[in-house]
């Protein structure tokens, strides 16, 4: 590992847990080589923040800390506020929470940072910190470069730390760990009244809801409170992940795919929680949603005429912005795996709409909508912003805790699912043309394999865009800011666009392929390229 060596991923750090005594030089090697993370690596995680926190936007130097139910949370939540400490912070406990609920805590402590402790969709076995700014935003490249360096820097050194200010270091300045539950629902309360007015009343008769409609929060905080909020609203809703053994176990977001389909029989023999209970029901009806461990994304799963389907990110934008005011334009934001995304097809709906590809990560989507100037939006109705992944991560503006008429940008899985409810009833009469994708990966892939620039890399851009050319299409290369080692290529003709996109997951062993057509393209010919690639791929990085 080198100094420029950058620790993050596509959200944050994260690594299979080992609770094993290493010194810090190890625990740094154990992540960047292995994917490996201790407790001494939090601890001078800690420390590197607390270094270079002042880059970050916001005052101060409180720091709130919050995690979800993993078993060596607790542990690695002590030795990040060790590290934090150790460098002068002021840290701030909430507890068992969803990374949504760490996000307004931040804003309501008036904080520098916050690092919310968790791993997402990933196995129980793995945990990680994910970290924001004052003004809610996830971190910046160069900021996590920063981090990443001053790591590597302080576990060359010789420090010790005293075992009695060690174990006093260790413990928060203040705990709040009923913040939670008690601000969580409110703050879900607050904004079922604004997707109200944004998107349309709720109908809690409407016959496009399967009832009971299953919930499924992956064991994780929304489990606890989710159902019975949505009851309360009138909604029939059942919570199906209490039984699972652990966190994201056969159960949650994580374990779905965007594009995933399941005949009646196949649901049937599911152990997944949520799609083992579903029923056979009328085509087109919504029969439940799973959110992912950490709380921040949402997918739908509507029944058909022979079985079931995830209703993914890029249908949730079709919906939201289909039933979205129609006096004002929108500023919409997708990823470069979305099939909305694809610039110069993306149909608007509203005059004087404005649609952004992002590179794969929620954060992506705010910092695009984030106001030129400032952290917040200033306005007295919601403001017009939608981001989306298909994976689920759907980013609208929330309001700040303490500040009325002010506007944060977060990705919540609840308020995703709250806004989706809404906004059945009030269809569209717009159409909202949608494209074609599909995505294959290859697993257990040797990352380090695939890197900007390198042999396999250029030979496989060189293929894709011969490939494209000779089709008729005008191709080139693309870059988007966030995603280091992608390959993207678009080719373009009077029929529509096509892109290609392969990149390493940042959170996974694995490497993904992308393709994704506009509306009119016959996916056929695209997906034997896609094939194609996939082998060599395949043959080259396992």
């Amino acid at each position: 590992m080198t100094v420029s060596e950058n620790l993050f991923g596509t959200d944050g750090i994260r690594g299979q847990v080992s609770l094993a005594e290493v010194d810090e030089e190890e625990a740094v090697r154990l992540l960047a080589e292995e994917r490996t993370l201790t407790p001494a690596l939090v601890r001078v995680l800690g420390e590197a923040l607390g270094a270079t926190m002042p880059l970050l936007a916001g005052e101060g130097s409180t720091v709130v800390i919050g995690w979800d139910d993993r078993p060596a949370n607790a542990t690695l939540a002590r030795a990040l506020t060790l590290g934090l400490r150790l460098n002068g912070a002021t840290v701030v406990h909430i507890g068992l929470c969803a990374t949504p609920t760490l996000h307004a805590a931040t804003l309501a402590f008036d904080a520098r940072m916050g690092c919310m402790i968790t791993a997402s969709h990933n196995p129980v076995t793995d945990s990680g910190v994910k970290v924001f700014d004052g003004h809610g935003y996830k971190s910046t490249r160069p900021f996590e470069r920063d981090v990443s360096s001053a790591v590597w820097g302080l576990s060359q050194e010789d420090r010790e730390v005293d075992e009695d200010l060690r174990l006093a270091a260790s413990q928060p300045n203040a705990s709040h760990t009923d913040w939670p539950a008690a601000h969580h629902p409110a703050l879900i309360k607050r904004r079922w009244t604004t997707f109200e007015a944004a998107f349309g009343g709720f109908n809690a008769g409407s016959s496009r809801l399967q009832r009971p409609f299953l919930i499924d929060g992956a064991k994780g905080f929304a489990s606890t409170w989710l159902a019975a909020f949505l009851n309360e609203q009138g909604l029939n809703a059942q919570e199906v992940s209490s039984s699972a053994a652990a966190l994201n176990d056969r159960c949650g977001a994580g374990d779905l795919s965007p594009t995933q389909t399941w005949t009646f029989e196949e649901a049937a023999a599911s152990d997944h929680a949520l799609v083992s209970r579903l029923q056979p029901a009328p085509a087109g009806r919504w029969m439940g949603a799973a959110l992912d461990g950490d709380g921040d994304r949402c997918l739908v799963i509507e029944s058909t005429d022979t079985g079931f389907k995830v209703v993914d990110g890029d249908a949730m934008a079709a919906a939201l912005l289909g039933a979205g005011s129609v006096d004002r334009p929108w500023t919409f934001a997708a990823s470069i795996e979305s099939d909305v995304a694809l610039m110069g097809h993306v149909q608007s709906l509203h005059s004087g709409t404005v649609t952004h590809e992002t590179g794969v990560g929620d954060r992506w989507l705010s910092m695009c909508l984030r106001p030129t100037e400032g952290g917040w939006w200033k306005a007295p109705e919601l403001p017009a912003l939608l981001g989306v992944e298909d994976s689920g991560h759907v980013v609208m503006a929330s309001p700040h805790p303490n500040r009325d008429g002010t506007w944060a940008l977060v990705g919540d899985g609840a308020a995703t699912l709250c806004a989706l409810l809404c906004s059945l009833h009030r269809p569209s009469n717009r159409a909202f043309l949608r494209g074609w994708k599909s995505r294959v990966s290859v697993k257990d892939a040797h990352r380090e394999r695939w890197q900007a620039d390198n042999a396999l890399f250029n030979a496989t851009k060189e293929q894709t865009l011969a490939w494209m050319r000779d089709g008729g299409f005008e191709a080139e290369a693309r870059t988007v800011e966030g995603e280091d080692n992608l390959l993207l290529v678009q080719g373009m003709n009077a029929e529509g666009t096509v892109s290609l996109g392969v990149r390493n997951s940042g959170t996974q062993a694995k490497t993904s392929l992308s393709l994704r057509l506009s509306p009119g393209l016959e996916p056929k010919p695209f997906q034997a390229l896609l094939n194609s690639l996939h082998n060599d791929l395949m043959d080259a990085l396992t």
